[in-house]
């Protein structure tokens, strides 16, 4: 019989730290907020530079402090850990800010808008030796956290292939400070991707091969449908085939992924893009051909990727306080999830494959 499989986030012994959150867009409303609230963590107060939406949130989640002040909420004695929810042009100056201020740091994805400016930051939280974590929160989901366990405990064999397929409508709109961005579709959602393939297969890709393309007539700068090749040392690939210009009913949209090994596969669905915004459970089924040749297994599976897996970015940032070690989603990891983004924006540039050591030592 096969063990159950361990894929829900685990929670820090000590829940109380204080979590001050800067920024109150739609993700801190309908994630990180409802997650903070079911995992038990204590959040003492958000700061915005649009006081409103600061006063809106802290109305729906009482008692939260509205901050007056970026350093008010630094200065405040109860704040041990800040959640940076900005955009990434504004999130290293904010991180540095922080981090001067002893606060350990949960930012978001991608850090920073260059990779230069990446590394600039965490070289600056090195040196301030606090924990700084990266909002890489789907690796947190369900199906990839569940994926990742099957993976790294040898149920499918040696990993050989990542394969992550979306295809539904996003109205971008909804993120207003995205509509004229160039770098769309990669940098702010398929990142989600690169990094959960990288996580789940355990590898760090040698290249990328990418392209990205717009629909016609679409009101975005950016791409919004991109194809990614990866590959990794040895026989081992990865494919992300991303499309967020379906226009036909929600029944015709899907969002899948897949790993295959030599001794087994996993298959799955990404429940949180299914009848969005309100979604659905994550589902996987896989076979094992070292504990039970060809039978299949399929689990039901609790949760989702929005907001449950934010329970997990949060909580593992606060189980490295308490361990001292390195969080498993810190700085210093994603500066390799944005080789591999910035690798794939070069290779849009170029049309050629792109190596992440290119990109690294710029």
């Amino acid at each position: 019989m096969l063990l159950p499989i361990e894929y829900k986030p685990q929670m820090p012994q000590n829940k109380s730290r204080g979590i001050a959150i800067v920024g109150a867009g739609e993700i801190v409303m309908h994630a990180h907020l409802p997650a903070y609230r079911m995992a038990g963590f204590h959040v003492v107060g958000i700061y915005d530079v649009n006081s409103a939406k600061a006063a809106a949130a802290a109305a729906a989640y009482p008692p939260m402090k509205v901050f007056a002040s970026l350093q008010e909420l630094l200065e405040h004695p109860d704040v041990e850990i800040v959640d940076i929810a900005v955009p990434a042009a504004f999130q290293p100056q904010v991180a540095k800010q922080a981090a001067a201020a002893g606060k350990h740091l949960l930012c978001q994805k991608p850090l920073a808008q260059s990779y230069e400016q990446a590394k600039d930051v965490v070289d600056f939280c090195k040196a301030f030796d606090i924990k700084a974590a990266v909002n890489q929160q789907m690796r947190w989901s369900p199906g990839i956290q569940a994926s990742r366990y099957l993976v790294k405990n040898g149920w499918i064999g040696t990993p050989l292939q990542g394969t992550i397929q979306v295809n539904v409508h996003t109205a971008w709109e909804n993120w207003p400070w995205l509509v004229t961005i160039p770098t769309l579709e990669v940098m702010y959602h398929s990142i989600h991707y690169v990094d959960s393939i990288r996580y789940v297969l355990g590898l760090t890709p040698d290249f990328v091969y990418a392209d990205g393309a717009r629909y016609p007539g679409q009101p975005y700068a950016g791409e919004t449908r991109t194809l990614i090749h990866l590959k990794f040392p040895g026989e081992a690939r990865g494919l992300i085939h991303d499309n967020h210009n379906n226009h036909q009913p929600q029944e015709d949209w899907f969002a899948t992924f897949r790993f295959e090994g030599t001794e087994g596969s996993i298959s799955g669905t990404n429940g949180a893009l299914y009848n969005y915004p309100e979604g659905r459970e994550d589902t996987i089924r896989f076979y094992s051909n070292r504990w039970s040749p060809g039978q299949p297994h399929a689990p039901a599976l609790e949760g989702r990727w929005f907001p449950h897996a934010f329970m997990g970015t949060m909580g593992e940032l606060m189980r490295s306080i308490e361990e001292q070690r390195e969080p498993e989603n810190s700085i210093a990891d994603h500066l390799i999830t944005l080789q591999t983004v910035f690798a794939a924006y070069r290779s849009m540039a170029d049309n050629r494959p792109v190596q992440l050591q290119e990109i690294a030592s710029e």
